[in-house]
């Protein structure tokens, strides 16, 4: 009888997380002997419950928000991804020790990949935001062969640490600037909270896509609700867009390959079935 291989994702709090049905349904459908479950975790509990992982039988897991910081500093080893982000959201074993990656990156570009394959050849790209999401798009972008990057935030400082960060091509900006930004960009990308469900007013736009150029895409890591205000916008306005839900069941490809030996398919059944628990779940919501 095979091993029954044991993986988690912890955060605080963790009961809002999708992770769990993603790893469920792939381990089910590959007949793989593994277990994935959430476990919440508060801050001041994170580096005893990352020591202990081994000793209660852990192959590995996910790290979500808001740990991804302190799994950086409490691994023997990062990958690269994990070393220019700053951040780790995947733990495994190797050779005994603890490695943490970052597969945000990945899961942004290969679900701009899925549904817009010339995303790279379209011009400079704006990304509005520079917290710990906008380190990942930007590596991306970078990866990818982007030349010109512009970052826009409320507070500038925080943009120019990142446009420091990632160096040539990639510039800061406050937000009166956006207007100007985004008459030749190609791609536009709200890594901020607004347009989150229950983030601010439901109209609420973190730029204005009307500004964009007719060949322009536009994505937001927001997935909840799946359409948001500017993704909405930008279709009224014939533009090309993309959800956050790829980033998510992308991202999570990698982990599970470690965790389980077996390379995940992302399939059009497995959004299905994320898609109808979102709505479920707001339709709880306003019951």
């Amino acid at each position: 009888m095979a091993e029954t291989r044991k993986a988690f994702i912890c955060g605080y709090p963790i009961a809002h997380s999708r992770s769990p049905m993603i790893h469920g349904y792939w381990l089910k459908k590959y007949g793989i002997a593994g277990t994935y479950e959430p476990i919440e975790v508060a801050p001041a509990d994170f580096a005893q419950f990352v020591a202990k992982l081994k000793a209660n039988g852990f192959v590995g897991g996910n790290v979500t928000i808001p740990h991804k910081e302190a799994a950086f500093q409490a691994v023997s080893r990062r990958d690269e991804a994990a070393e220019l982000i700053g951040a780790v959201n995947t733990l495994w074993f190797e050779d005994g020790s603890l490695v943490g990656g970052n597969t945000d990156a990945l899961g942004f570009a290969a679900n701009l990949d899925e549904y817009v394959p010339d995303w790279t050849d379209v011009g400079p790209a704006v990304v509005l935001g520079a917290g710990g999401a906008s380190r990942a798009v930007i590596q991306a972008l970078k990866e990818r062969g982007f030349k010109d990057i512009r970052i826009v935030n409320r507070t500038i400082a925080r943009a120019q640490e990142l446009a420091d960060r990632f160096g040539a091509g990639v510039s800061a900006h406050g937000t009166s600037d956006t207007g100007e930004l985004l008459s030749d960009a190609g791609l536009l990308v709200n890594t901020t909270s607004l347009g989150m469900a229950g983030k601010g007013k439901a109209d609420t736009l973190p730029a204005d896509p009307g500004l964009l150029p007719r060949h322009a895409i536009v994505t937001d890591i927001v997935y909840v609700p799946l359409e948001t205000p500017l993704l909405a916008a930008a279709r009224k306005q014939g533009l090309r867009t993309v959800d956050g839900l790829g980033m998510l069941l992308h991202q999570a490809v990698p982990g599970f390959e470690k965790w389980f030996g077996r390379r995940p398919e992302v399939t059009r059944e497995l959004r299905d079935m994320i898609v109808a628990e979102m709505s479920e779940t707001v339709s709880a919501a306003k019951k």
